[in-house]
């Protein structure tokens, strides 16, 4: 879809201003309208642009001056001078400061109409090229991705093609691989990476609500709406919403997703007016699509729209090259709690790579942080690795310290929920207490520490 371009018009004569605003409004171009310095510093706080049309002379001021002030508020944007024949000086003088081009008044529409063009082709070449020197010369600690096998390194290479389009992206994967870290890798790569990444769990939003959440609402709108609220896809607004567990999104609101992909537009639960943003579509699920297409439980029509090319993520256990990278990567992760250098014993390695994953990377995750909080000296043994083996070696000492003496015992092994159950208060007891410092190290937020905790019964 071509995007919708945002123009700023600046001009006290508000005649001309409607000549041009209408003009360039039938080309469709979004217009947003300014008598005064004033009223365009506040469209340039509050709204991203492709390009501004500036008069020189204002009532409250002089371009010359406004045109640093917008350069400092958005410096990729571009901006054409409009100037009477007595001002072309200065006209010359703002492209000096970085002003784009300048016309002349009565103005050609149809030259108008080239130079705005030609001005937002030159905001996207900048935007373009900042993103790819950013890419280069940064390493972003929460997009790190080790790709040491051939099966990561070549998702990567697709990804870093994909990301320099607009187009919409499906990403595949078993739960825990890092389908949201593939994604944010595809905002940040992009030329949107200066702008939001907005994730939404399709399946965390009860029914009842994931209209309110995504596309926002109007005060008294329903009961409990006491207070206008903004929609997630307004502010990803120029940027990129990320759609985890797609497939869990209700059918109900599927339609009404579709038509917002096909448009852009959407309007707020109890309002008339009609919205339009321009963001990219990363959408993600561990579900087979085509299967719950079959089952009648997802949009045929929506999975094609989102489909506009799919990334599948490798299972931990289909990329062994990466177990040991990963481990060690995961090792050296800041830890606010203690300064300990942590290393991996030669048979530690050996069993890790000899080992399914069923839960993928979260799961290693979890075993290298439980291995940190159970290593004597910083060694980390197998038995601080593998719940038979701990049970083995520590059982008692599990059990008075911790109340997990049954988890680790020799004919019990844990799941997944246990072990997350255990390396949680494990890392609170570690902690003091403290919820701050622990979610910390667990990398969750304070907030959701409280759930777990809630739910595991601990008094909070």
């Amino acid at each position: 879809m071509k995007q919708c371009q945002k123009i700023l018009i600046v001009d006290d004569e508000d005649a001309l201003r409607e000549i041009i605003a209408q003009r360039l409004k039938r080309k469709g171009y979004e217009i947003l309208e300014a008598g005064t310095s004033k009223q365009a510093l506040a469209h340039i706080r509050d709204h991203l642009l492709d390009a501004v049309l500036l008069d020189i002379k204002l009532p409250d001021g002089d371009g010359l001056i406004l045109l640093p002030k917008i350069k400092q508020l958005q410096p990729d944007l571009q901006v054409v001078m409009l100037t009477g024949n007595g001002t072309i000086e200065s006209a010359i003088e703002a492209m000096k400061q970085g002003a784009f081009d300048y016309l002349t008044k009565p103005c050609n529409l149809s030259e108008l109409e080239i130079t705005l063009q030609k001005a937002s082709e030159q905001r996207k070449l900048v935007l373009e090229n900042t993103g790819l020197r950013q890419v280069v010369n940064r390493q972003i600690p929460e997009c790190k991705i080790i790709a040491e096998s051939p099966l990561m390194r070549s998702l990567l290479e697709m990804t870093r093609k994909v990301a320099q389009t607009d187009t919409s992206v499906l990403i595949q994967g078993e739960s825990g691989v890092g389908k949201e870290l593939v994604a944010k890798a595809i905002h940040l790569w992009s030329t949107r990476f200066n702008r939001p990444f907005i994730p939404v769990n399709a399946g965390a939003i009860p029914e009842a609500l994931i209209e309110s959440e995504l596309f926002g609402h109007e005060k008294g709108a329903f009961t409990g709406a006491g207070a206008q609220k903004v929609g997630l896809v307004e502010i990803a607004d120029n940027g990129t919403l990320f759609l985890d567990e797609i497939g869990e999104m209700p059918l109900f609101f599927q339609v009404k997703l579709l038509r917002f992909l096909e448009s852009r537009e959407f309007r707020r639960v109890g309002d008339t007016r009609l919205r339009r943003v321009d963001v990219r579509i990363v959408a993600a699920t561990n579900r087979d699509l085509r299967s719950e297409i079959n089952q009648g439980r997802f949009r045929e029509d929506l999975f094609y729209r989102l489909n506009g090319l799919t990334l599948t993520v490798p299972s931990l256990r289909e990329r062994c090259e990466d177990i040991i990278p990963l481990a060690e990567f995961f090792l050296n992760k800041s830890d606010k709690l203690s300064a300990k250098d942590y290393i991996l014993l030669p048979e530690t390695k050996e069993q890790l790579l000899s080992y399914d994953f069923p839960g993928n990377v979260r799961e290693l995750l979890h075993l290298i942080e439980r291995g940190k909080i159970l290593a004597n000296q910083g060694k980390i043994r197998p038995a601080d690795i593998w719940p038979e083996k701990l049970g083995q070696v520590s059982k008692s000492a599990s059990k008075s310290e911790n109340g997990f003496g049954d988890l680790f015992s020799d004919n019990h092994q844990p799941s997944l929920e246990e072990l997350e159950k255990y390396y949680i208060l494990s890392t609170m007891n570690r902690a003091k207490g403290n919820k701050t410092q622990a979610a910390n190290i667990l990398g969750i937020s304070v907030r959701n520490l409280y759930r777990k905790l809630q739910s595991y019964g601990v008094n909070v």
